[in-house]
């Protein structure tokens, strides 16, 4: 199922998709070698195979930690008699350095394209001299619904994939197919063909693939079979709870039923939301913690992503919670569905261009940082809405009871100037 052409890549639309970077590169047959790192399972040879197809040149992969400089120089003999080739060198992270110093001439001539594969950084694991003559591209794991469409599409190929036969394959099976390879394209593809070619047809002649199929198939236990979900999204509505109420024992409880089942992804997901949601300013620093901490899960992958996932869960349950941000906001949205609430003031329209002052757009505007601390009695709500207030603070945790304070006190200044109250 690997793709022969640039426009049938699965996934990392931000390089692949139209007018995007590598797109660009092959409809202009402008090609430049590059280096594609991510996770396993994610596209990076199938993006060089799709450049090859694309561009008609020759395709060839080597392995930079098995294969030789030998391998190499029968590449380069190949380039030299036929033109470009495209090479695909996977694991260019451990590169020696008699391969390198073989290879480096022959990126600088264009007779040979790479394109380095690497689950590894190559800011830091890559040497130098091979980065200064790449471009580097990242990779990410794909979404659940573009495994979805590459299954549909294997079943459908009569040509490269199972469509020769009959096969039929039940919501859940599908289901957890396309949410538990922590969007690891191969490892989906690999259970599929084992279970329809290891499940026995039956007397209609068609492969009925069950649940219990892919996870045999997988080595993974679905975290449910309902058919719709509901437990997925218990377990998942049980994990935020339990953080809200910081019992941490709870919240690693589910986050252990989510990981064992490969879904690091709404387990990531939602520690964002609940960071943000439910601790938000009474504890910024750790909304900041907690996204460098995914960020890094999500490089490392599972099994490794549930040690900062662990250390993520225990400080958000521990630390001091506040929803008053999410409420501001809502009740800010609430307000502009009603529909009904004014202009903005003239002076804070924009003035910066010819005809404005025409307008009176811009006149007696006060600039806050003309004055003593930073801050001027000014009006910047609708006339309609003007003592409208939608943050209501609270004082759990330290940061947010000093964001407290001088909300407070900016807001009785700003009634005064209002002329009246809430």
């Amino acid at each position: 199922m690997r793709p022969k052409k640039i426009e049938d890549v699965v996934g990392q639309q931000h390089l692949v998709g139209k007018g995007k970077i590598i797109n660009r590169m092959v409809k202009a047959k402008i090609l430049s070698s590059m280096i594609l790192y991510g996770p396993p399972g994610t596209g990076k040879t199938s993006i060089a195979s799709a450049i090859a197809g694309s561009t008609k040149y020759a395709f060839r992969q080597l392995n930079a930690a098995t294969d030789t400089k030998k391998d190499l120089q029968i590449v380069a003999e190949e380039a030299k008699m036929s033109g470009t080739v495209v090479l695909l060198l996977d694991e260019i992270h451990r590169l020696d350095k008699t391969k390198q110093d073989f290879l480096l001439p022959l990126l600088e001539s264009g007779n040979i394209i790479l394109i380095g594969a690497t689950t590894e950084n190559p800011y830091i694991n890559i040497n130098p001299a091979i980065r200064s003559r790449t471009q580097i591209f990242e990779v990410y794991p794909l979404t659940s619904n573009d495994i979805h469409n590459a299954i549909k599409r294997s079943l459908e190929d009569k040509n490269d994939g199972l469509g020769n036969m009959d096969i039929k394959i039940n919501d859940d099976a599908m289901s957890f197919l396309t949410n538990s390879t922590n969007g690891d394209l191969r490892s989906a593809l690999n259970a599929l063909e084992l279970a329809a070619k290891s499940t026995k047809i039956n007397n209609e002649g068609i492969v009925e693939i069950t649940l219990s199929d892919i996870e045999a198939c997988l080595q993974k236990k679905a975290l449910t079979q309902d058919k719709n979900g509901d437990a997925h999204y218990n377990v998942v509505s049980a994990f935020q709870k339990s953080i809200r109420g910081s019992d941490v024992n709870a919240a690693l409880h589910y986050a252990a039923r989510l990981l064992e089942a490969g879904d690091i992804n709404s387990v990531s997901r939602r520690l964002m939301v609940i960071a943000y949601e439910d601790i938000g300013l009474a504890n910024p620093p750790a909304c900041a913690r907690a996204v460098e901490a995914i960020n890094a899960a999500n490089k490392v992958g599972l099994p490794e992503a549930r040690i900062p996932i662990a250390d993520t869960i225990i400080e958000l349950s521990l630390s001091p919670k506040s929803n008053s941000g999410i409420k501001a906001i809502d009740s800010a949205i609430e307000r502009i569905k009603s529909g009904n609430y004014g202009e903005i003031p003239n002076y804070l329209k924009d003035s910066h261009y010819s005809g404005a002052k025409k307008l009176g757009h811009g006149i007696d505007y006060k600039y806050a940082h003309d004055y003593p601390n930073d801050w001027v009695k000014q009006q910047y709500l609708p006339d309609k809405i003007k003592n409208d207030e939608y943050y209501e603070p609270k004082s759990n945790g330290k940061i947010e009871t000093a964001y407290k304070i001088q909300y407070e006190k900016l807001i009785n200044a700003q009634r005064q100037n209002n002329g009246g109250s809430k």
